[in-house]
């Protein structure tokens, strides 16, 4: 029983460190992870991680080294995007617009406050 929770402990005290991190989001400014729940991304060349609030339904995508806001975004659409065998290929189609026609683009949806 103490070995699990210092398991437990052990994870939640890694998913911390965002709680400290401020970033710079395109569109957007300058954003405090706290809210935001953050996974690293190992397994795509082109997205490296990706954060979200279920809360407000916001998602902030690195992509190489610049973080992209995504907008009123589903729970649904969030699990799909990190569950897609391609990452990359999910968020071209699925995510991504052309100016400010994608689907989630903080433009031309409601974006949060924190």
């Amino acid at each position: 029983m103490l070995r699990f929770i210092s398991v437990v402990n052990a994870l939640v005290a890694g998913t911390t460190w965002a709680a400290a991190e401020t970033i710079d989001v395109k569109y957007y400014g300058k954003l405090d992870l706290a809210p935001l729940a953050c996974t690293d991304i190992t397994r795509s060349s082109f997205i490296n991680r990706a954060c979200y609030d279920k809360a407000q339904q916001f998602m902030v995508v690195q992509l190489r080294s610049v973080y992209h806001p995504y907008c009123e975004m589903p729970s649904a659409s969030f699990e799909a995007f990190l569950n897609a065998p391609s990452m990359g290929k999910f968020y071209n189609a699925n995510i991504k617009g052309t100016g400010m026609d994608g689907p989630f683009d903080c433009r031309t949806h409601r974006l949060p406050k924190y």
